[in-house]
């Protein structure tokens, strides 16, 4: 039974704005541990001996472990709430960073930086963004879901041209401590502010006048994702989505994310600059992935996943043939790639949210976002491979690039049949 908000008890800004805030530094600090590999690879080859493919290997363990864990996830903070949740998976990312900086052997890399680290990370993916943004917001979902999935995606970027310089000063090492603080620290601010719903306040979801009552959960999380994921392996609309996302991961995270700096490295340009080009995909991303928020609460999220994807395979295209024009082509590159970085995920959050109910996007899209970093590992694995084996990235980039064509063909068919049952309402 709703209950009607007392209007006049209303503070000035709604606490859904300070939850969102909170949620904006956890997943921009989680993203940049996760990405931080991307800048130690080349100091990992130069101290240890290990290979492209070697490292990879962790890598992907890595990313496939990130998108694996989201949907029980979802399930789990379901059941046990935001706060607790979060608090737990900062401690397994600071003690599992921590660790790495006493690493010696290719094990101990697979365990640390894939495993442990992997799946701290799940826990603070883009499937935590969806979830408070469906729990906290009725009105300027998209505009809020952009800026929290910018916050992840920009994290992987921003932090690296320090880090970068870091690893080149002070060691690689030092890095890993550094990243380690700053999990850290976030923890004591996420006990402090962080609420599980609107109704632990006494609130409505910013955009409404009634507060909807917390639900009692009793379902086993890993039985919910796993009822989840049953429901959507017998949805078409389910299935092109994670296809198309399988095919961002691969052209985002795995591919680029990972081994930009290294390419940028084989054509002469160091290390740090090479990092500051993702910074600048970072920050173009911030604005990109915000924007497309916007336009997916005001336009047809299908016409806006094709011209994401198109956009993107022309410019990995590209890529290759800007490292002709040095500094200057790639910049260009990074400007116009960053702008489409993970735009992709608002407009599949809302597709999933029509195709499977409001109050289980976070949960589909869980699994949708699994196939993204199943998508980002493969692409880790296979661009090393590719390295080792050709010694160049050229055929990556340029089969990246062409999947993305088919990605936006992919797009234009969701929701042009009705879709699969969706899962029960959560009891309340």
């Amino acid at each position: 039974m709703s209950v009607i908000a007392d209007t006049h008890a209303k503070p000035p800004l709604h606490y859904a704005w300070i939850i969102a805030a909170v949620t904006f530094l956890v997943l921009l600090v989680g993203a940049g541990v996760r990405a931080t590999p991307s800048v130690l690879i080349v100091p990992w080859e130069r101290e240890f001996g290990w290979t492209a493919a070697t490292i990879g290997v962790g890598i992907a363990l890595n990313i496939f472990l990130y998108g694996m864990i989201g949907p029980f996830a979802v399930a789990i903070i379901e059941r046990f709430g935001l706060r607790r949740c979060i608090c737990g998976a900062l401690l397994i990312l600071a003690l599992g960073t921590a660790a790495t900086s006493l690493m010696t052997a290719p094990w101990q890399m697979v365990l640390l930086w894939g495993i442990v680290v992997g799946s701290g990370s799940g826990m603070v993916a883009n499937v935590l963004g969806a979830t408070v943004a469906g729990r906290w917001f009725a009105k300027r979902r998209g505009l809020v879901l952009g800026m929290l999935t910018a916050s992840s995606a920009t994290g992987q970027l921003v932090f690296l041209p320090m880090l970068a310089s870091l690893a080149v000063g002070q060691g690689w090492r030092s890095v890993s401590l550094v990243v380690a603080a700053a999990t850290l620290a976030l923890i004591p601010l996420v006990a402090l502010l962080m609420r599980d719903r609107p109704a632990d306040l006494g609130l409505p979801r910013y955009g409404e006048t009634v507060v909807t009552p917390t639900p009692v959960l009793t379902e086993n999380p890993a039985l919910r994702a796993l009822r989840g994921l049953r429901i959507g392996l017998r949805s078409r609309d389910f299935w092109l989505l994670a296809g198309t996302f399988f095919i961002c991961g691969a052209s985002t995270n795995g591919l680029v994310g990972t081994h930009l700096i290294p390419a940028c490295i084989d054509h002469g340009i160091a290390e740090v600059t090479a990092a500051g080009l993702l910074a600048l995909m970072g920050i173009c991303d911030l604005i990109g992935t915000t924007a497309s928020g916007w336009l997916t609460d005001r336009f047809d999220s299908r016409k806006l996943l094709a011209w994401y994807y198109g956009l993107r395979g022309l410019s990995l295209i590209f890529l290759p043939y800007s490292f002709d024009f040095s500094f200057y082509g790639l910049s260009l590159f990074a400007v116009f790639y960053g702008l489409d970085w993970i735009a992709t995920v608002p407009p599949t959050v809302q597709l999933a949210g029509k195709s499977f109910g409001e109050e289980n996007a976070a949960l589909m899209f869980g699994w949708i976002a699994a196939a993204h970093q199943i998508g980002a590992a493969s692409a880790a694995w296979l661009g090393g491979m590719i390295r080792t084996e050709s010694g160049t990235y050229f055929g990556a980039f340029i089969s990246a690039g062409l999947l993305c064509l088919v990605a936006a063909l992919m797009a234009t068919f969701v929701g042009r049949k009705p879709a699969a049952p969706a899962l029960h309402p959560l009891p309340a």
